[in-house]
This record gives C-alpha cells, sequence and structure tokens, in this order.
C-alpha cells in the first residue's frame, strides 16, 4: 500500500477526505492535534521522516479568524511555521506536498476573480499567517501545490450553512451581509480536488506545482447564499426565514473580511483537468446529508 499523511484529519477537508474513494492499493493516515501538535515543528519533521508517504496533504490549519486576532502566536505557528516544517521535510525527502490555503491572503480590492499570481495583501492575522505558509512552502520544497479556496461548508464541523439552518430554525428574519463577494465550496469537491493533486504528483515527479485556486463555480454574496440555503432547505421541509441584506458596516467584527474572494479556475483546470461544479449543486448534496432530499 502506497500511504499519504493527512493533517486536519479531524477538520471539514479531513473528514471528506477520509470518505474519499482512493484508488486501489492507497492508503491515507488522516491525524489531528491529538496525534500530531502542529506547534511542534520538531514533530512534523520526525513524522514526515518516520516512513515513505507517497504525498502529504497539509489541510490542517488555524482557522478562527476573528480569534487570530488576538491569538497571533498561535495562529503564525500553526499557519506559518508547520507548513515550513512539512516543506523542509518533504523536500529531504522528495516527498509532494499539497498544501491548502485562503482567499484571505488577498486584500478583497479588485474587481473580478483573483489569479494565483496576483498581488496578496491579507487584511488581518488569519491571511497574514495562512499567506506566511504559502511563502514557507513555495521557496522550501521542490514537488509542491498551494491549493487555495474560500467559503468551505461541508455536513460536519462548523460552517456557513449549518450555523444558518440552526439560527434560521429560531428566527423568523436573519440579517446578512450582501457586499462580500464569493462562492462557496463544498468539502467534499475540494477534496477530490486535492486528491487528484496529489495522486498525480505521487506518481509523476514532473507533475506541475505552484499555486492553484479552487472554489465552486458561479458567484454569490453571504446573503445570496443564506437566501439559497433557505429557499433549498424549504424544498426539504426545514427552515425558510426571511433573510435581510446588510452591509459590512453593518455587522463589525475583529478582523476584516475580503469584499471580494472570487477565486480564478484556469490554472487547476489546465494543470489538472479539474473543473469545479456549480455551487447550488454542491449546496443540494450538503443539505440532502443535513435535511433529506427535496420533497416531490
Amino acid at each position: 500500500m502506497r500511504e499519504i499523511l493527512i493533517t486536519g484529519g479531524n477538520g471539514q477537508l479531513g473528514t471528506e477526505l477520509k470518505r474519499y474513494p482512493w484508488p486501489a492499493g492507497w492508503a491515507i493516515v488522516a491525524v489531528d492535534i491529538d496525534e500530531l501538535d502542529l506547534r511542534d515543528t520538531a514533530a512534523i519533521e520526525a513524522t514526515v521522516a518516520s516512513r515513505p508517504w507517497a504525498a502529504v496533504i497539509s489541510g490542517g490549519a488555524y482557522t478562527a479568524v476573528d480569534k487570530a486576532e488576538e491569538d497571533s502566536v498561535t495562529a503564525w505557528a500553526v499557519n506559518a511555521l508547520a507548513p515550513a516544517a512539512f516543506a523542509k521535510a518533504c523536500r529531504a525527502a522528495d516527498i509532494p506536498l499539497v498544501h491548502v490555503s485562503t482567499d484571505y491572503v488577498f486584500d478583497g480590492a479588485k474587481q473580478g476573480r483573483w489569479a494565483p499570481g496576483d498581488a496578496t495583501g491579507p487584511l488581518g492575522v488569519y491571511g497574514a499567517s495562512k499567506l506566511g505558509g504559502d511563502l514557507a512552502v513555495a521557496t522550501s520544497c521542490r514537488r509542491y501545490a498551494i491549493v487555495r479556496t474560500s467559503w468551505v461548508v461541508s455536513a460536519h464541523g462548523n460552517n456557513f450553512i449549518k450555523t444558518m439552518l440552526r439560527v434560521g430554525a429560531e428566527r423568523d428574519t436573519l440579517r446578512v451581509v450582501d457586499d462580500q463577494h464569493g462562492a462557496p465550496t463544498a468539502a467534499a469537491d475540494l477534496a477530490a480536488a486535492v486528491a487528484t493533486i496529489a495522486l498525480r504528483m505521487a506518481d509523476d515527479a514532473q507533475a506541475p506545482a505552484g499555486t492553484f485556486h479552487f472554489s465552486n463555480a458561479g458567484e454569490t454574496t453571504w446573503c445570496g447564499f443564506a437566501r439559497e440555503i433557505f429557499a433549498r432547505a424549504a424544498q426539504r421541509g426545514g427552515p425558510s426565514p426571511h433573510v435581510e441584506a446588510i452591509a459590512t458596516a453593518d455587522y463589525p467584527t475583529p478582523a476584516r473580511r475580503p469584499a471580494n474572494s472570487r477565486l480564478d479556475h484556469t490554472a487547476i483546470q489546465a494543470a489538472y483537468g479539474i473543473t469545479p461544479r456549480a455551487w447550488q449543486d454542491a449546496l443540494d448534496d450538503i443539505l440532502d446529508e443535513l435535511i433529506g432530499a427535496a420533497k416531490k
């Protein structure tokens, strides 16, 4: 069996990577903080060196965006120093590294979709620490792929869909930001993209390296996303509150969010033949799992 090491094993992406139909002859070892503390760079290097991994998927991260503003040391340790340790160890062992990153490395000011080569400009600690991880991987590892994504959702963990369904069942009206633009990303679809890249890189030493963007296709705002969640939830007997559009200024948070998180998929399509499906289709699959199939 050829083995792939995965970090963040209990997160949204890690859960979907464990559910992914890996080809015969492949096995994954998915670890979380109780098995590998990402603040411990020596443990990271020892884990990578412990066996002949076919690839490493760095999916674990410090994702508490607002908390990171006060807990910057931990955010930087997990999001920047840990990827640096993985990059160093993977380079030493000649193992491909697939590192998952975020739209938060951008300032959100661009009109249009963000391409991998666009200038970065994070607005807060979370985005800055993730950019630090990107730079560490890109400068320290020869065989690497950085996959930036946005608005990750699934039927498990903490995410926007589950929050909306919970709060929507308690209130008749919700106020949701309508001036931040992006595309939701189903963790299952992200897992499939990451697995495709990892398998290719493990088999082909000349597989394309670099930075790629992946989200589901299309675009919306958080308000538009919420309205679609409830429209489709109602078809399944779920809640359907009124969603009122508000501005970011009306919902202040400790960390600033990018106003534009739309990602360009050209690079990942050209390099790996990955074409994302519409975010609405992905939403249906998640609601099917959470609530059940739409009623005829």
